[in-house]
């Protein structure tokens, strides 16, 4: 809001523990709210309530947004965001990149060719104007948003509701997809159009289109490419008869090449340079940084973080096997199998297993597991998820780094350090525990389908 209508500054140990309790009244919100879903209605005007009060702020919880907008300066006037510097970008007098915020001030972009593409575009309509940059950028998110539960319910048409609970009005997701302006939110709706645009049946063109989403949500971030994988099993194996698997797979895949070759082109083999100099870095908050902290002094740090990454890799299987094992594609109304809702369920699948087990992860890396969310029937999955995203917004509330006092830090700092990697290695036990006591049967929140959705359990 303007200053003049709001002329407090909060202190920034206000500022964070406001957050941390926003953050905690809202876990508690959304474990009441679950509980009592089916006597809770969701206004219909709230969605666009929530995405006006977030188009008359600024986003907060970090200062990616910033960046993002020096990423699409810097190549809106002809440079390469993926080797220039921001802050030393036209000798550091450029109204928007000289305002990137710490420690990203020296980072080229991590981020593919689409959402440069995005970020230029904002760039052009902001003019200069870092604030009006920002604005625009905000209208992506907002709209990115939206997009997803426009496409849930479509999908869903029985289960509004629940889309709005666990996506909508979710406190957590709000704040961090919404309010946070993080560009995971538009990769998510990617991903998501690219399930809403396959429709119920397979059609080939269907498809096309699909890969060609797919791949702009690759190109945003490529971790993102991984709901080609999802798309591919379940349209192109277990949902068509063995003469078909092949023209819906070369169908997937020239309109994941159509989208993906000009994009990547376009970044002239840049876009990810950075990705290969930051695969072995390890968030302080993963469980990996303890094995970090305990075995580099003895192998170093080169051959820990590759131990690390094997680990993760093996971790991730397991969790993915625990995932699919507590969790089953939500029923339709009329208990007819929806591929739809299968392929949504693998996404959320294999998101969370990538998210969960890798060294590095942040909280908005979460964001498209729970675009996925309304599809899964298995209570457990929303309860675990729930206390993780809890966990890792806690853990960088401030995300923002300047202004913090040394109190603020030190106990901000200390969460992330001492006390994150441990809750969140209690939760691989609790979800690697679960699946193994009940050994593949389900504790749902709602009735399971009479017909078998396509295999995928191991």
């Amino acid at each position: 809001l303007p200053d003049a209508l709001v002329p407090w500054a909060p202190s920034a140990p206000v500022v964070a523990g406001v957050m941390w309790a926003g953050y905690g009244i809202g876990a508690v919100g959304l474990a009441w709210a679950w509980h009592r879903q089916r006597g809770i209605v969701i206004p219909a005007w709230l969605p666009w309530g929530l995405a006006l009060v977030a188009l008359l702020g600024v986003p907060i919880g970090s200062a990616d947004h910033v960046h993002y907008a020096a990423y699409g300066q810097i190549a809106l006037e002809g440079g390469n965001p993926w080797a220039e510097s921001p802050i030393a970008w036209q000798g550091g007098t450029d109204p928007v990149t000289s305002r990137v915020e710490a420690p990203w001030t020296e980072t080229p972009s991590v981020y593919g060719p689409f959402i440069t593409l995005v970020q230029l575009a904002v760039a052009a309509l902001g003019a200069d104007d870092i604030r009006a940059v920002v604005w625009w950028w905000q209208v992506v998110i907002v709209g990115s948003w939206l997009l997803v539960r426009h496409a849930l319910i479509t999908i869903l048409p029985a289960q509004q509701n629940r889309v709005d609970l666990v996506w909508t009005v979710n406190p957590l997701v709000w704040s961090i997809a919404v309010l946070g302006a993080h560009v995971d939110t538009v990769a998510t709706a990617l991903v998501i159009a690219a399930v809403l645009v396959l429709g119920a049946r397979v059609g080939w063109g269907r498809v096309a289109a699909s890969g060609a989403l797919v791949a702009a949500a690759g190109s945003t971030k490529f971790t993102y490419a991984v709901a080609g994988l999802a798309i591919a099993w379940v349209y192109g194996v277990r949902g068509v008869p063995p003469s078909s698997r092949l023209r819906v797979l070369v169908s997937l895949a020239v309109g994941f090449l159509a989208a993906a070759v000009p994009l990547h082109l376009w970044s002239n083999g840049h876009a990810y340079d950075q990705l290969a100099r930051t695969r072995q870095s390890v968030s302080l908050a993963t469980p990996w940084r303890l094995v970090l902290e305990a075995l580099r002094p003895a192998l170093g740090s080169g051959t820990t973080r590759t131990l690390i990454l094997g680990g993760a890799a093996i971790m991730a299987v397991v969790l993915l096997a625990a995932y699919l094992r507590l969790t089953r594609p939500l029923p339709t109304v009329d208990r007819s199998p929806d591929l739809r809702i299968t392929t949504l369920w693998l996404i959320g699948g294999l998101t969370f297993a990538y998210a969960a087990a890798a060294p590095y992860s942040l909280p908005w890396y979460d964001l498209l597991i729970w675009g996925t969310m309304p599809a899964v029937s298995g209570a457990i999955a929303l309860w675990l998820n729930g206390i993780r995203l809890l966990v890792l917004a806690c853990a960088y509330v401030p995300g923002r780094v300047s202004g913090l006092t040394p109190r603020v830090e030190e106990v901000t700092l200390g969460f992330r350090r001492g006390v994150a990697p441990w809750l969140e290695l209690a939760l691989w036990v609790a979800w690697i525990g679960a699946a193994w006591s009940r050994w593949g049967r389900l504790r749902s929140d709602e009735p399971v389908a009479t017909e078998r959705p396509p295999s995928l359990r191991p």
